[in-house]
């Protein structure tokens, strides 16, 4: 019987397992540079969308500041009329009180500070006129 020595059985197990294992140093190895790529993909798309959401959010930021300036203009345009329709009625209902009061004090005699203050000045002129005219005669008396 004539030996086959083509190969040994051992060193073909070994080649093998060497072709196996650098087969799943390649997998591992594109699995890697995969994992690297869409790491990388990833970051720029976060960066590209993170960027997008910025610009939109200007943008309805723009949109709606005036849509609020309008509403707020509104308000406050509100409140003016409201403020000016308060202040005549209250300037209405002051010059009512006041005419009211005026007639009720009228009614019972007693004058009004304007009134009173005319009155002053009336005595306070009448007492400069008899000062005056004291002063006339006692020098008529001497001559």
């Amino acid at each position: 019987m004539a030996e086959n020595k083509d190969e040994d059985p051992s060193t073909e197990t070994s080649h093998e397992q060497q072709q196996m294992a650098e087969r799943i140093k390649d997998s591992a190895r594109q699995i890697w540079l995969a994992g690297l790529g869409a790491y990388t993909k990833a970051e720029e798309d976060a960066g590209r969308f993170f960027e997008r959401l910025v610009r939109e959010g200007e943008d309805i930021e723009e949109r709606t500041r005036g849509v609020v300036n309008r509403q707020v203009k509104a308000v406050e345009d509100s409140v003016d009329g409201v403020r000016e329709r308060a202040s005549g009625t209250w300037n209405r209902l002051e010059s009512v009180f006041d005419e009211r009061v005026s007639k009720a004090l009228d009614r019972l005699g007693i004058p009004m500070p304007g009134r009173v203050r005319d009155l002053e000045q009336q005595v306070q002129n009448l007492q400069e006129e008899v000062e005056k005219l004291r002063s006339e005669l006692e020098k008529q008396r001497r001559d």
